[in-house]
């Protein structure tokens, strides 16, 4: 009798792919316009232009904005493209939405990129959970679209706990 361990994981050849991995190591700046308007929820045209001209642009030099308004203001789209327009000289790129919603985007374009030759006929698992992103429904069901056409099975979750998703039908 052997008493040497055997790591059945490892040997069951299942790929674990983890898309917090593809999340862009920088974080954005942010531009809430929130901040900008009139009790936080009013824009008043004349001040914000002035804001606007005002504003020091320069702080976002190579840098991603992001810019977006947290409250349930009515904000016209002008000011969207005004803002836009005086940061785009200095920035990398501006970008409507949080820095969450920045991120989640390039997860999102990773996967659209994703290369699947290494995944056709293999079992793959999800990975669940991340420590360094909330990884929403968006991304699972992106991957999973992309990922369908060439896996022979797919699960959700971590190696030792999996729910399984899709197993592709034996040809008959």
């Amino acid at each position: 009798m052997s008493d040497a361990l055997v790591n059945k994981i490892a040997a069951s050849g299942l790929i674990t792919l983890k898309p917090e991995e593809w999340a862009p190591h920088v974080r954005p700046e942010s531009f809430d316009l929130k901040d900008h308007l009139f009790m936080g929820q009013i824009l008043k045209e004349k001040d914000f232009r002035e804001m606007v001209k005002t504003h020091d642009w320069s702080q976002y030099r190579e840098k991603i904005l992001c810019v977006f308004c947290s409250t349930d203001a009515i904000i016209p789209n002008w000011a969207f493209m005004l803002v836009t327009s005086m940061a785009s000289p200095f920035t990398k790129e501006v970008f409507f939405g949080s820095p969450d919603q920045w991120i989640n985007q390039q997860v999102l374009n990773h996967i659209e990129q994703l290369d699947l030759t290494p995944y056709t006929d293999q079992k793959l698992i999800i990975k669940g959970c991340s420590e360094q992103m909330a990884i929403g429904p968006d991304i699972y069901m992106a991957l999973t679209g992309k990922l369908l056409p060439v896996v022979k099975s797919l699960m959700f979750g971590e190696p030792c706990s999996t729910v399984p998703v899709y197993k592709r039908p034996k040809s008959v």
